[in-house]
């Protein structure tokens, strides 16, 4: 409670003493377009684009427990584990008519197992010429905690915190989603991305959506879909610094992967706020969310609806020497609850710490180092007692194109 007391204040005293002057980088693109085309000159197909993106990480250096593993992390973690791509991502993206924006992901090396899987495949309809009001339809990210809509590209730490990534899987469902923000917050929204403050992408300030609700390329189903709902603002400071804070919630039905009950449909609940005070040059992020949902109980051997709760604190500091680009950063986060994707809604207690730095020489490549100090209890009716400590240092290169 006193995170979610912080944030409010904070966001207050953004209010009162912020600007509506934005940087004049803003303020470049067409006035009627937000991409600035001119859709009259051109057939859809040349406004098309695509870019991508792919990760490779070795995790094995200085490890002190091959046996601490995280499934839901990245699996070339521990024993068995070794050079991994993590991700090889192409985006096909662009606006198909002045009110139809297309965005489809493919993912190249899903899961590490190499092979080609959706992320993303969605179309967002404009219902203004301002295109301030959208419906996005098909498989996009739930609206539901910054890191979570931040995009792994741009992510400081490897991975996301399981206090909020526990939430929603691959952050991605199918389903209708509604999103409202003026149309100088969303050229804000470029900006935080485009400028390299690791901003979330534009997911509106007011966003809802109607989903299933058992992550994507899932084929279970409930009767009644989840609905979530998340309220963002980016806030500017007289002095140019981007304050953003945020509150989301959802509700649902999920259905677990067990063998442990007839009964598998289990209610879940979170709700969550966060604050992010972009690197300029110094940056720091918190989220928390509490709720309640499925989670495996070994004391009976069986499936419970349990409180949740969990979140993170990372401070960072952005500094460039020439062409050069270092962002050293520091993590910790905490979770207490279920994993409802994994097997008996697995049972988990996460304290871990992170150390690292990002080095950019030029904006096509990036290498993270990251030394993780880890504390996981994973609990299941395969595994009823797993507990393991331990740290590595662990290293991604990542190629833009």
């Amino acid at each position: 409670m006193r995170i979610f007391i912080l944030i409010l204040l904070i966001l207050v005293t953004s209010v009162v003493f912020g600007s509506n002057n934005d940087p004049e980088e803003l303020k470049k693109n067409n006035p009627d377009s937000i991409t600035g085309m001119d859709f009259n000159s051109m057939p859809w197909y040349e406004r098309v684009s695509w870019r991508g993106y792919a990760q490779l990480r070795y995790n094995r250096l200085f490890e002190t427990n091959p046996d601490l593993k995280c499934e839901q992390c990245d699996r070339s973690w521990g024993d068995g584990g070794g050079f991994f791509f993590r991700r090889i991502r192409m985006v096909f993206f662009g606006d198909i008519h002045e009110k139809i924006y297309m965005y489809i992901q493919p993912d190249f090396a899903s899961g590490g197992n190499n092979m080609v899987q959706i992320r993303d495949a969605y179309f967002d309809l404009a219902l203004d010429d301002r295109q301030e009001f959208r419906i996005r339809l098909g498989q996009s990210k739930v609206p539901f905690g910054f890191e979570n809509m931040q995009s792994s590209q741009n992510r400081i730490p490897l991975d996301r915190n399981d206090g909020i990534n526990s939430a929603v899987a691959n952050e991605r469902d199918i389903g209708l989603f509604a999103y409202w923000a003026p149309r100088t917050i969303r050229r804000r929204f470029a900006y935080l991305v485009r400028s390299g403050l690791k901003g979330s992408g534009d997911y509106g300030v007011v966003g809802f959506g109607v989903y299933n609700g058992q992550t994507a390329n899932s084929r279970e189903r409930t009767e009644s879909p989840h609905y979530a709902a998340r309220v963002t603002y980016p806030f500017m400071l007289k002095s140019g610094q981007f304050i953003e804070g945020s509150f989301q919630g959802y509700k649902g039905e999920f259905v677990v992967n067990t063998n442990l009950t007839d009964n598998r449909v289990f209610e879940e609940a979170r709700v969550g706020a966060t604050l992010v005070v972009y690197p300029q040059p110094f940056g720091f992020q918190a989220e928390y969310n509490i709720g309640y949902g499925p989670e495996y109980d070994p004391s009976s051997n069986t499936i419970k609806t349990e409180d949740l709760r969990g979140g993170y604190m990372q401070v960072s500091y952005f500094l460039k020497a020439g062409k050069d680009m270092f962002i050293p950063f520091a993590r910790w986060h905490t979770y207490e609850g279920g994993k409802k994707h994994e097997l008996d809604a697995t049972r988990h207690r996460v304290n871990e710490q992170e150390v690292g730095v990002e080095w950019q020489p030029n904006p096509n490549f990036e290498l993270v180092a990251m030394y993780t100090f880890s504390h996981r209890t994973a609990e299941n009716s395969l595994i009823p007692m797993n507990r393991e400590s331990g740290s590595l240092l662990r290293l991604q290169a990542q190629v833009n194109f």
